[in-house]
């Protein structure tokens, strides 16, 4: 019988026929994501969700990006609505990475834009879950037991006082905030990403309260993996950050149970 040639005139691989058990089983195998793929969609200037993502994921999980333009001042509706209207082609890039769960990696942008429409956004490609970074942080407060919340950030006074008004809503009790006032322009977005990790610290201390349950650190943008720890055995109590908590979130949907050690009290605990 004669050799099928390709072009090139290798020896061609047999045809795989659509449903045979060889066609499965490489559809269900993925080198790098065989427990599960995030999709994360990234604000553009941000250089923080990425390394921090990778940092806490276990083997198996991987991470898949895409981005929407960032551009113009903070807390302006309009710079927040131009990511937005972006983040239905970033679900159709996504999407044909076969990711199994979408997240968009923003704290504030759902302050300024309904929800409702970032996540029909998130969904309008990719059929797996959504997690939005402001659910996830509510989320991860509650299973920590944390009604009293400290809230401690690189942001503006009016996208902290937004924020609070949130947390507030979701029915916890703001004690104290202590944030850094930057953001403001695109340039100040950029340096979020170089604040010192050890400026954290001192404003947990100033913001630190015996009345606190729990201290939130805000901004995806803002370093913050290496700190929590610390953090949490400096102050005695449970630190949550817009990352952890939405990687946390993340890893809930894959279905992975297993406690991720190095990242705080709420990674460190087995996932319900």
């Amino acid at each position: 019988m004669a050799i099928k040639r390709s072009s090139r005139g290798r020896q061609a691989p047999p045809p795989v026929a659509e449903h045979s058990g060889l066609h499965k089983a490489l559809s269900l195998y993925s080198a790098y994501g065989w427990r599960g793929r995030i999709g994360l969609v990234s604000p553009s200037t941000n250089t923080t969700l990425e390394p921090e993502f990778w940092r806490m994921a276990p083997e198996g999980v991987s991470i898949h990006t895409a981005r929407v333009h960032q551009a113009g001042r903070q807390g302006l509706q309009s710079s927040y609505q131009r990511m937005a209207d972006g983040i239905e082609q970033a679900s159709l890039l996504l999407a044909t990475a076969e990711i199994d769960v979408i997240t968009f990696g923003c704290t504030s942008c759902t302050l300024f834009v309904p929800p409702e429409e970032i996540r029909r956004g998130l969904a309008s490609h990719a059929d797996c879950p959504v997690v939005l970074v402001s659910e996830a942080v509510i989320e991860a407060l509650q299973e920590l037991g944390a009604r009293r919340i400290a809230v401690i950030g690189p942001r503006t006074d009016a996208v902290t006082q937004k924020e609070t008004a949130f947390l507030g809503e979701s029915g916890f009790e703001i004690v104290s905030t202590n944030c850094l006032g930057l953001g403001a322009t695109e340039e100040e977005r950029r340096y979020i990403g170089r604040v010192p990790p050890e400026v954290l610290l001192r404003l947990a201390r100033q913001a630190d309260r015996p009345e606190v349950d729990a201290i939130f650190v805000s901004c995806t943008q803002l370093p913050t993996a290496t700190m929590i720890e610390r953090l949490e055995a400096e102050l005695g109590k449970p630190v949550v950050t817009s990352n952890q908590a939405t990687f946390w979130r993340c890893l809930r949907h894959l279905g992975y149970r297993q406690p991720v050690g190095g990242f705080g009290s709420l990674l460190a605990r087995t996932l319900a």
